[in-house]
This record gives structure tokens, C-alpha cells and sequence, in this order.
């Protein structure tokens, strides 16, 4: 709540009705785990709240900026969202050591990155062959570096927590079957990219072909590292290069 507080004092329009969907949102993430059992159909539901709230622009009804800006602060309740959810999980679920964090060994980032080439080996060809991508002109380099930090900071860290670090760890468990575990994430992580450029490409079928084909290079390379931060070198070099040399 203190994200939509402060900005309210200036920033974003502060209404009773907003503060109502950010306390319910809070609540409703928090006591999760409290009013319910810790079962299969529990834990499913609970992360596909998460994308929900996200992809149904549950935030932009909340942020809306008093003064013209150029993009969105619908953002900031995003971040908390996932803080909120990766603190759920780890404290009141109590999931298992994934791996979360910020600064990758030397060994996480050689596997993220071999992983990345077999991407670009297998996925750079379909994304062309269905005419997901475009070549461009090459962005500024500042640009490709700030995003490629913002994804394996942030975006890439937060996706690949909740999709190889405890979707999969949970199928795998209830599967006893760690290729139909990364199978089904990897189905998943493409599905979720059906709204990739929104509601106007809407579903964007091309993207969840190459993200599914990315989803697998991401689950072989956590498996292989034992922790989600290789995956997340590969996920953050796959955006950097798109960003640096492609458009959609």
C-alpha cells in the first residue's frame, strides 16, 4: 500500500476506490496460505493469481497519473506484487531453496549463456520463420545494458522464481517426472506470452511458439545449475539481443 500512499501525494489521483483494490489485493495475497491448506490446487491457484493480476491491468485502474507522463506508473504496483508474492511463497509456503538472487556465479552465468546460443541456434531461426521478429537498426548500447539489467534484476528474476523455481519444483513433485515438469513450464511460459503486445496482437500465437522454445532453453539450464539464476542469464540475454537488433 505504501508505494500507491506516497504517490498519491502528487503523482497519481488518490481515490477511496483504489486504495480499497490495493487493500484488497494485499490481503487477499497475504492471507493466502493463512485461511487455506498448503495443497496442489492451492498453490496452482495462487500462481495464477498472480499473472491474472498483472495481464487484467488490475494496477492501471489504480496509478493514474494527475500530470501527462509518457508511460505508466502502473509499475510500482507491479514491483510490490511480486515482492509480495516472492515473500508468500518463501515464508508462508515455505518452498524450497531456489536460488533466488541477484549476482550469479561465474558458473550460472557460463550455463546461462550457453543456454542463450542454443536459443539462438534453435529459436532465432522460428521467430524469423514465423514472423514473430524483425531485423532493425541497432539500439544504443546504454539502452540494451539498461535493459538487460532490468530483466536480470527484475523481470527475468521474478518469471523465472515463480516458473522454475516453484512451478516446476511443484510439478516435478506431484509428477515424479522432471521431463514433464520443464514440458508443462515451458507450455506455460509460451502461454503467458499470448498477450505479448497487447490486446491489439492478441493472441499472439508466433510469440508463444519462441517463448515456449525459450521456456525449455530456461528449464534445462536451471536443472542443470540447480538454481534459477542461470535460467535467468539466458532469459536476460535473449531480451537484450531482441531489444539491441529486432522489433516485433
Amino acid at each position: 500500500m505504501l508505494p500507491y500512499l506516497i504517490c498519491s501525494t502528487g503523482a497519481v489521483q488518490f481515490t477511496w476506490l483504489g486504495l480499497v483494490r490495493i487493500t484488497a489485493l494485499a490481503l487477499a495475497m497475504g492471507l493466502w496460505y493463512v485461511a487455506l491448506p498448503a495443497r496442489a490446487a492451492v498453490d496452482l491457484g495462487f500462481l495464477a493469481f498472480f499473472p491474472a493480476a498483472l495481464l487484467g491491468g488490475y494496477f492501471e485502474a489504480v496509478y493514474v497519473p494527475r500530470y501527462p507522463f509518457k508511460g505508466e506508473l502502473a509499475f510500482l504496483g507491479h514491483l510490490t506484487l511480486i515482492v509480495m508474492a516472492i515473500l508468500v511463497l518463501m515464508v508462508g509456503r515455505g518452498v524450497r531453496e531456489t536460488g533466488f538472487g541477484f549476482v550469479p556465479t561465474w558458473r550460472e552465468w557460463r550455463i546461462g549463456a550457453v543456454h542463450y546460443l542454443y536459443f539462438v541456434v534453435g529459436g532465432l531461426p522460428l521467430a524469423f520463420a514465423l514472423d514473430a521478429v524483425r531485423w532493425k537498426a541497432p539500439a544504443p548500447v546504454w539502452s540494451v545494458a539498461g535493459q538487460f539489467l532490468g530483466f536480470l534484476w527484475v523481470v527475468a528474476l521474478s518469471e523465472e522464481f515463480f516458473l522454475w523455481g516453484v512451478l516446476r519444483e511443484w510439478l516435478e513433485n506431484w509428477t515424479w517426472s522432471r521431463t514433464a515438469a520443464l514440458a508443462f513450464t515451458s507450455a506455460v511460459f509460451g502461454f503467458l506470452h499470448l498477450w505479448f503486445g497487447g490486446a491489439a496482437k492478441f493472441p499472439n500465437w508466433r510469440w508463444a511458439i519462441v517463448a515456449a522454445l525459450l521456456g525449455i532453453c530456461c528449464g534445462h539450464a536451471r536443472n542443470q545449475a540447480g538454481g534459477i539464476r542461470a535460467a535467468v542469464v539466458t532469459h536476460s540475454l535473449v531480451v537484450a539481443t531482441w531489444r539491441a537488433f529486432f522489433a516485433s
